[in-house]
């Protein structure tokens, strides 16, 4: 990904006004001492941190029909008493934590709405349509990790409960959040990870196993298998009805197209564009999570200057390789390198779903027809990573076998440029490369 990230660590702390807690009377307002009644815990003093619902919060549950929207000014068109909004940061450290909200009435007189922090609940009235920061209340978070924050609707005198920019935390704890504008797209997609592999020079064919455990497969997934120093392979969730396994090759350095030379049966060949340019195949394909997939991609040179990338898929549905393309890329003249994994959401709005892969047996045969086995894996991640915009991200190995974790908002990441070792498991591909089908 090419962007660039600033990453907020910061130890904040706050005494703001507060609400009372759900089941008290909820949505009058009350002093630091009602609160402490409820919770058993007097508000943090300090400055707050301004957590942006612009790059921080989403629309986890909504009718069909909804209308609310993230937007860049935060949460707008809130109508509905049905949908949630959740909004997430990141506490370094167990202890207290307050919150409030900033926003204002937009189309009503006065609303009520509920904001529960880390499972505990409170009711906030909100009044007046210019902006204010609102009071919510002080709970303690048990372990090191995220924070949920959910907004719904309780009741409003008009057609809107309000317009929602940020959060206002603090904590004696570090917090790390999304706190760059510029990058909230990417922030809100979460961080990509990537699992590089050691091969061979003159590396023809690699051949690699992959496992989306069941319930890891959230839509906007690509778990991506094969990639290499021009292009990629893998599987994709494109929708609820649709998935699919994707070979794509960028065009070359200088400009000049990568062709398509042949193609599978059913398989779609179009161009690219967006982060890149390029050659594009998929094959609409209803693969499964909890089945374990084959990956077989090919490079070498065609002697004009060029060189050709292929790639075969095997799913055990079917007992059999399928061939899914050739592209022609002008102007290199190489065999595989830059051998890798990665995994990522390509879907913003659905950026707070988590999602899992495992990749295992990864094998390259040279140019003389020897296959050696891959065992070496580098664990990297993107600037949304590195630059601590998300932190729920991790890889590394399991069950002897490599594997990538992202999104969800899970507490234990694992940091990244950190080199691996799987167990070799001595069992080449009982593939014939020479027979692979193509066409």
């Amino acid at each position: 990904m090419k962007h660039r990230s600033a990453v907020l660590y910061a130890v904040l702390s706050s005494a703001p006004l507060l609400l009372a807690a759900c089941g008290s009377g909820g949505g009058s307002s009350a002093g630091a001492s009602v609160i402490q009644a409820e919770t058993g815990l007097a508000p943090v003093a300090g400055a707050p941190a301004t957590v942006a619902l612009a790059g921080n919060a989403f629309i986890t549950s909504a009718d069909a029909s909804a209308q609310e929207v993230i937007n860049d000014n935060g949460l707008a068109n809130w109508t509905s008493p049905n949908t949630v909004t959740s909004a997430y940061f990141r506490v370094g450290a167990a202890g207290p934590v307050t919150v409030a909200l900033d926003a204002r009435l937009a189309g009503s007189t006065s609303s009520v709405v509920r904001v529960t922090v880390d499972g505990q609940p409170f009711d906030v009235a909100l009044a007046g349509t210019a902006s204010k920061t609102y009071a919510v209340g002080t709970v303690n978070v048990a372990a090191p990790g995220y924070v949920k924050v959910d907004l719904r609707g309780v009741s409003k005198a008009g057609g809107y409960f309000g317009d929602v920019s940020a959060l206002k935390v603090t904590s004696n704890a570090a917090l790390s959040y999304a706190s760059d504008p510029a990058n909230y797209y990417w922030s809100r997609r979460g961080p990509s990870v990537h699992m590089g592999y050691t091969v061979p020079a003159n590396t023809e064919y690699f051949y690699n196993e992959m496992t989306i455990p069941v319930g890891q497969d959230a839509i906007g997934s690509y778990f991506m298998a094969n990639g290499f120093g021009q292009g990629y392979m893998g599987i994709q969730v494109k929708s609820p009805s649709e998935r699919w396994v994707l070979f794509s090759v960028w065009d070359a350095d200088n400009g000049a197209k990568t062709t398509l030379v042949s193609k599978g049966a059913g398989v779609v060949d179009n161009a690219f564009g967006g982060e890149g340019t390029g050659g594009q195949t998929y094959l609409s394909y209803n693969w499964a999570a909890g089945t374990t997939y084959r990956f077989i991609t090919r490079a070498r040179p065609d002697g004009n200057g060029g060189s050709d990338y292929s790639a075969w898929f095997y799913a055990p549905e079917t007992g059999k390789w399928r061939y899914i393309a050739t592209w022609k890329r002008p102007a290199i003249s190489t065999y595989l390198t830059g051998v890798h994994s990665f995994l990522e959401n390509f879907i913003d709005t659905l950026g707070y779903t988590e999602r899992r892969v495992q990749f295992g047996n990864q094998w390259a045969r040279n140019v003389s027809g020897t296959w050696s086995e891959v065992t070496a894996g580098r664990f990297t991640g993107d600037a949304t990573a590195t630059n601590g915009q998300r932190m729920d991200y991790a890889g590394g190995l399991e069950n002897g076998k490599f594997y990538l974790h992202n999104g969800g908002f899970f507490a234990d990441y694992v940091k990244t440029s950190q080199n691996f070792t799987r167990p070799a498991t001595g069992q080449a591909p009982a593939v014939d490369v020479t027979a692979l089908p193509m066409q």
